[in-house]
């Protein structure tokens, strides 16, 4: 161990920990000064340590109360169309939300040019909080075209979400993605339970189903409880 970087040793160490259980998911660990005595070095290589260990997803940092061990991230491909609350309660999770909104709005010139509509067209709009065991992991801002999915607003999204509705009412045929790092607004941070400064992953996705533009969502990750990642395959 001693021919790696200290920063190393340090993170090793407390991935050991977290991995045998020393430091199980919720606890607090040493603070930076409490390890750089340990290891005799400076808070500068303890605080890198930690900081990899943040950015990896096993710890979190609250400000004024510490460091702590925190579950993996859950992982989602982007590419896939996947229902949330199947993802969850597959990784053995308790799945919920919370409903915002659920209306008929009149498209202004953006969503219109999302939807492929014109300006001033009826569309439906969601807007729903996904939660894995009570905690918000993401926001859901939805708007669909009601020419192909009339009954969007009747449906009850306590017991099936907008995705696997619109999956079995008009099935996606082709999907676009765009994924952006973004600082959330006022109301998506306190929908999401989020402090204002933390960044978040957010990927707008258009469907069509048989060549018809169907639905335009925004998904809004927070980014220290959610990672997204895709798969590719060569030949």
């Amino acid at each position: 161990m001693s021919g790696k970087p200290r920063f190393q040793q340090v993170k090793d160490f407390l991935l050991s920990g977290i991995e045998n259980q020393r430091y199980p998911v919720g606890s607090r660990i040493p603070t930076e000064m409490q390890l750089a005595q340990q290891f005799n070095v400076s808070r500068m290589t303890v605080h890198k340590a930690i900081r990899d260990l943040v950015n990896d997803g096993h710890l979190v940092r609250y400000q004024g109360q510490g460091t702590f061990v925190c579950e993996s991230k859950p992982t989602s491909s982007f590419a896939d169309i996947r229902n949330i609350a199947e993802e969850i309660t597959g990784r053995g999770h308790q799945y919920s939300n919370r409903i915002i909104r659920l209306e008929q709005v009149t498209a202004s010139s953006q969503i219109a040019t999302q939807l492929g509509i014109r300006t001033g067209s009826d569309v439906f709009h969601s807007r729903i909080v996904h939660l894995e065991n009570n905690i918000p992991i993401q926001l859901e801002e939805r708007y669909v075209n009601p020419i192909f999915a009339p009954d969007y607003l009747a449906q009850d999204y306590q017991s099936i979400t907008p995705n696997q509705y619109l999956s079995e009412t008009c099935p996606a045929s082709d999907a676009e993605h765009i994924i952006e790092a973004i600082l959330p607004d006022e109301l998506s941070c306190e929908l999401l339970e989020i402090p204002t400064n933390e960044a978040c992953l957010r990927v707008h996705r258009r469907t069509w189903s048989q060549q018809h533009l169907i639905s335009s969502a925004f998904l809004t990750y927070p980014g220290s409880r959610y990672r997204l990642q895709s798969e590719s395959h060569f030949r």
